[in-house]
């Protein structure tokens, strides 16, 4: 569970293509509005109310918007990618046919179904041949030399003090559940979230050979361990202040710390020098399962560990075990009606597996040079239009705004694709086993990522492949990252006026930048360490401000009686708000030099500009989503991340002409502004 990666949206959409298919994508069409609705009572509805009614979520969807729209659109460009892989005969050992034949393995749907659980079954021996605690730890070891989740995770990642560092970090983890919460809530929802895995794991026991006697012995055990976890597990909101995820310490000091867990036979499975630095993210949870490991009984582990197994697993086996899997997390979890075609399901796995080997197709078929030179000049537009307002706030110190300029001025700015590309040549992918090549390109990405640690960070790494639909801010390089995919509408129209690309793109680039001063982000410095440059009257000025927003999300009801967690969210929130005031502001500069026509479709440049921002986040969503969201999501439901901004900013008020009594007005008073 790294934490530095913050992202725009909560999933990545691993589906691309160049902006020219889409050149006839009108920038804002009325047809889509809904004019009923004033806009300063409900924005959102307003801008999108006739787009949602046409666009229903889809059955192989828990949501639906313009990401989802975007990555439908755009399914078909990665798919000709891959079964042109799949039919080439590539030579040997070339991404060509690593792609081809990964795609190809998960599309022999009938050796799939033929082979069953026989892929797996030499990992089965293993679980069953444990004697002792030591064999139940390197088992352990071994599922996360895969990337099968269990217990606890490990990963390389920068030290908070020391950014030009990797060094080991130990976090949280081991619960089948979304999050900590539902093994403890007595909500009506988790309480049925309870019953239904209950039995979803009884499912999947006797899937795997269990009596339903043995199966739900087991799924208790299951649960019940997995509840142990949960009660000394961080909470999300918790988890969000780095200081609190920071714990550095020697091996020796862990070991003696938690010492029922051989955490030195670990490091050595792992293949990791166990001289370095270690990161703790959370000691209460490692004492725990010190405790657990002298006292949970060996067969229940055992237990643990096949359902972890078959957990990770299920996904890439035949139907009996991918649909059992999708009924729960799928349908249950996320109110999806139905699975997604199986095309579908396999590019998505291929894509991630063989990441940038794809990316690199990609980019060669789909992404045109202009595209990164006009999103650079964007980006440059936003630096100037962030330093003015740094510049000119009535509430910082002239020695914090000097060290928040250099800051900005400080921030690597990554657009499309890796100046290098990983080397996938030690990654073997056949197509014998669907499941083997995700288990082996797990390990792959997995070995790569232990090679990382006690050395330094290589800061030409990306944490995204081109062909996401998404951006992200990484506060211990200090920069922000633009995938290629996103560089196209709605996001980024290169037959678009200066204010639809403002409003979509360049809050976007706002956003990701603000999150360098939201309030995880502003504690660290500009070369990336955990370092407090504020003085203590700017701390206290910012907590007060960043507050309003807090208590203004806390009052928004989603549906029925559940409101967004205001704390959780507080990060997205102050990057949507500081986003979209910057992208304003660097309009109203470009404007200056390349002044807009008056109206188009009846609308101003600045309504373009506040319309373009919605239209990024019309979604429609199921139920059950948006409940596992509000739980869950660190971003605000899509209605809150257009209306809560724009209610903020007295540029909309004017655009739209609102007025005091409708919803979206708020006093000066009342008005959130940090940046």
């Amino acid at each position: 569970m790294k934490q530095l990666i913050i992202s725009i949206i909560s999933l990545f959409f691993l589906f691309t293509c160049g902006p020219g298919n889409l050149s006839q994508h009108k920038a804002i069409d009325p047809a889509n509005m809904d004019p009923s609705v004033s806009p300063g009572d409900d924005f959102y509805q307003f801008a999108n109310g006739n787009w949602l009614k046409k666009h229903p979520v889809p059955d192989d969807y828990s949501r639906y918007g313009s990401f989802e729209e975007l990555a439908e659109k755009n399914l078909s460009e990665l798919r000709v990618i891959m079964e042109n892989a799949m039919k080439s005969n590539a030579e040997p050992g070339t991404n060509l046919q690593k792609i081809g034949d990964f795609y190809a393995s998960g599309m022999d749907v009938e050796k799939i179904e033929n082979d069953g659980l026989k892929p797996l079954l030499p990992y089965f021996d293993r679980i069953k041949s444990i004697k002792n605690q030591k064999d139940v730890q390197n088992t352990v070891a071994y599922f996360h030399s895969m990337n099968i989740p269990t217990l606890f995770n490990f990963f390389a990642e920068q030290d908070y003090k020391n950014s030009e560092m990797n060094i080991g970090w130990f976090y949280q983890g081991g619960l089948g559940l979304p999050d900590r919460d539902y093994y403890f809530d007595n909500s009506q929802r988790s309480k049925e979230i309870r019953a239904e895995y209950l039995k979803h794991l009884t499912r999947m026991f006797t899937l795997i050979g269990d009596t339903e006697k043995q199966a739900k012995t087991n799924a208790q055990t299951v649960f019940d361990i997995e509840k142990r976890l949960a009660k000394v597990s961080m909470t999300r909101v918790e988890q969000r202040d780095p200081k609190a995820i920071y714990h550095p310490m020697s091996l020796q000091e862990f070991q003696r710390m938690a010492s029922h867990y051989s955490w030195v036979a670990y490091l050595r499975m792992m293949n990791v020098d166990p001289k370095g630095t270690l990161n703790i993210a959370q000691p209460d949870f490692f004492r725990e399962i010190s405790r657990m490991s002298r006292q949970i009984p060996i067969d229940d582990w055992k237990a643990y560990l096949r359902w972890n197994l078959i957990n990770s697993t299920a996904q890439y086996l035949s139907s009996d075990f991918e649909n059992a899997h999708f009924e729960f997390y799928g349908k249950f979890l996320s109110g999806t009606q139905e699975l997604q075609p199986r095309w579908k399901r396999v590019l998505r796995t291929t894509s991630r597996s063989l990441g940038e080997a794809v990316g690199q197709l990609y980019v060669k078929e789909y992404f045109p040079p202009e595209a990164k030179e006009r999103a650079l000049d964007l980006v440059y537009n936003l630096k100037h239009a962030y330093a003015k307002r740094i510049d000119n706030l009535d509430w910082m110190s002239d020695v914090t705004k000097q060290k928040a300029l250099e800051k900005l001025d400080a921030i690597r700015i990554k657009i499309g694709y890796p100046e290098k590309w990983i080397d996938y040549s030690p990654l073997t992918v056949t197509r014998d086993s669907y499941v083997t090549n995700v288990l082996n390109a797990r390990a792959f990405d997995v070995k790569r990522d232990m090679e990382k640690i006690n050395k330094p960070v290589d800061k030409t790494e990306w944490h995204m492949f081109p062909q996401t639909v998404n951006a992200y801010y990484n506060p211990g390089i200090n920069e922000i990252v633009f995938p290629a995919a996103i560089l196209q509408p709605p996001f980024f129209n290169f037959k678009a006026d200066a204010p639809v690309n403002y409003g979509a793109i360049g809050a976007v680039i706002g956003h990701e930048m603000t999150h360098g001063f939201d309030d995880q982000g502003r504690q660290y410095d500009k070369n990336g360490n955990l370092n407090d440059w504020w003085t203590k009257d700017d701390e206290i000025q910012f907590n007060e401000r960043a507050e309003k927003l807090v208590e203004q999300a806390n009052h928004f009801t989603v549906m029925d009686t559940f409101k967004i967690n205001g704390k959780l969210t507080l990060g997205e929130n102050i990057a949507d708000l500081g986003g979209l005031t910057i992208a304003y502001d660097a309009l109203q500069i470009a404007m200056k030099d390349h002044p807009q026509k008056a109206e188009i479709e009846g609308f101003t440049p600045d309504q373009r500009f506040f319309l373009s921002w919605a239209q990024v986040w019309r979604s429609n969503i199921r139920r059950e989503n948006q409940l596992l969201r509000l739980k869950t999501d660190v971003h605000s439901p899509a209605k809150y991340r257009t209306n809560g901004p724009i209610s903020n900013l007295p540029a909309f008020h004017k655009a739209f002409n609102v007025t005091e009594g409708q919803a979206l007005y708020r006093s000066p008073e009342e008005i959130a502004k940090i940046w």
